[in-house]
C-alpha cells in the first residue's frame, strides 16, 4: 500500500476555511479556538509592547500571517513589525509572542522555536498562562539564548530598532485574582 502524503503551499492555504497554519507543506489546524485567558494574555503582552514602542516605524499585530516560504505561513499571537508594507507579515519580526497550550506547546517550543531562530527573529518569548510565567529568548550567534523566566519583572528590549518593554507584573495582574 502507498500512502500518499500532500504538500501544500501558500495558494492552497489561502483559499482554506478556518483557522490554520501551514509548516513545510503541511497543515496544522488550530483547533479548537484558544480560550479566554489565551487571548486576553496575547492582548495585555501586545497591549505593554505598543504602548512602550518607541519609534513610529513599528506596530504590534495579533495573529497575522507570516508567510515565510512557499509552503510555511505561521500565525504568531502577538509580533512586533517594521517598515512592513504589504498586507501580511513578510519578513522577520522584531518580537514574537506565543502563548502556549497544551495543544500548542510541541510546536511552540520546538518546531516554531526552530523556524523563528533559523528565520533570526531577534526576540522569541514563549508565555504560559497556567503558570503565570513567561521565558523570553534573544537571539545570539544565531541561536536563541535564553534571558530569563519573568512573573512580575519587567523585560527591556532596547537592542533592537524600535526598543521597548513588557511589565510582566501587568501582563498577569488580573489572572492572579482568579
Amino acid at each position: 500500500m502507498c500512502v500518499v502524503i500532500e504538500h501544500y503551499t501558500y495558494d492552497d492555504y489561502k483559499n482554506w476555511e478556518g483557522n490554520w497554519e501551514l509548516i513545510y507543506g503541511y497543515p496544522v489546524a488550530m483547533a479548537p479556538s484558544p480560550v479566554i485567558t489565551h487571548q486576553a494574555i496575547a492582548f495585555e503582552i501586545a497591549f505593554e509592547l505598543r504602548k512602550n514602542i518607541k519609534c513610529t516605524e513599528c506596530m504590534v499585530v495579533l495573529e497575522e500571517d507570516w508567510i515565510i516560504y512557499e509552503d510555511t505561513v505561521l500565525k504568531p499571537d502577538v509580533s512586533l513589525i517594521c517598515n512592513e508594507k504589504g498586507d501580511f507579515i513578510t519578513k522577520a519580526p522584531k518580537i514574537i509572542v506565543e502563548v502556549v497550550s497544551k495543544s500548542s506547546a510541541k510546536r511552540d517550543e520546538q518546531t516554531k522555536f526552530e523556524i523563528y531562530q533559523k528565520e533570526k527573529v531577534p526576540y522569541y518569548i514563549l508565555v504560559y498562562p497556567n503558570h503565570l510565567k513567561a521565558k523570553a529568548f534573544r537571539l545570539k550567534g544565531g541561536k536563541f539564548d535564553k534571558i530569563a523566566d519573568f512573573n512580575d519583572e519587567i523585560l527591556e528590549i532596547d537592542d533592537i530598532e524600535c526598543p521597548t518593554k513588557v511589565d510582566f507584573s501587568n501582563v498577569f495582574k488580573k489572572f492572579r485574582k482568579r
